[in-house]
């Protein structure tokens, strides 16, 4: 229709450490036209050398590096903001980033930050989450997306997958198999959150019910 306009992009901002390997399912997704209407707008790391950034800028996506090490957290985090701003994004994905954000990170973007952890919350918060699964002897694992606040693996679950875990798993056949729901859960998320059409009721993600009026 003439003069109408398209909606524009859902922009997110990815922060990682490592191999990125959320980031690159994420990407996909969007490649590939399962997360359609999102961008990434920005991939940042705290680490000069890490894989994630290299595959970024493989994919022609714009990239930054804010070295942490021996910076003081608020400093840092200070750059991390003022690059996601510049960029315009609508939500901050953490991707394997392996530093805890500053309060004054979280007050930044307020609902916009979204973790993935490698458990079902609040079982197991904290590192080796797959491993104290596993040490525990649960029959079920899996992993949760869930909005950042101030607390470790704490915020507000936005989704979760879970898998049974089998009698022939170890802790690292076990970690790679909820790495495989992890690549699928990130994305879902982001398209739920992307979506608007939720409400927060109190630590509950709850969809807004649509009625047909029959039009």
């Amino acid at each position: 229709m003439a003069g109408s306009k398209s909606k524009a992009p859902f922009r997110i901002g990815v922060l990682l450490s490592g191999r990125g390997s959320n980031f690159l399912a994420i990407a996909k997704s969007i490649r590939e036209g399962r997360l359609s209407g999102v961008e990434i707008a920005i991939v940042l790391s705290n680490v000069a050398d890490a894989p994630g950034i290299s595959a970024a800028r493989d994919l022609n996506l714009p990239t930054a590096v804010y070295v942490s090490k021996g910076r003081p957290r608020a400093e840092h985090d200070a750059d991390l903001i003022g690059s996601l701003r510049e960029h315009k994004i609508d939500l901050v994905c953490l991707a394997g980033y392996m530093r805890l954000l500053s309060p004054g990170f979280i007050s930044a973007f307020p609902n916009r930050i979204l973790n993935i952890h490698p458990s079902l919350l609040p079982a197991f918060p904290g590192l080796d989450a797959q491993q104290q699964a596993f040490d525990y002897g649960v029959k079920v694992a899996g992993c949760t997306v869930h909005f950042v606040d101030e607390h470790l693996d704490h915020g507000a679950i936005i989704l979760q997958r879970a898998i049974p875990v089998l009698e022939t798993d170890d802790a690292h056949s076990l970690a790679d198999r909820i790495l495989a729901e992890e690549h699928i859960a990130y994305s879902e998320a982001i398209a739920r959150v992307a979506s608007g059409d939720y409400e927060m009721r109190g630590r509950r993600y709850v969809k807004r019910q649509r009625f047909d009026t029959g039009n």
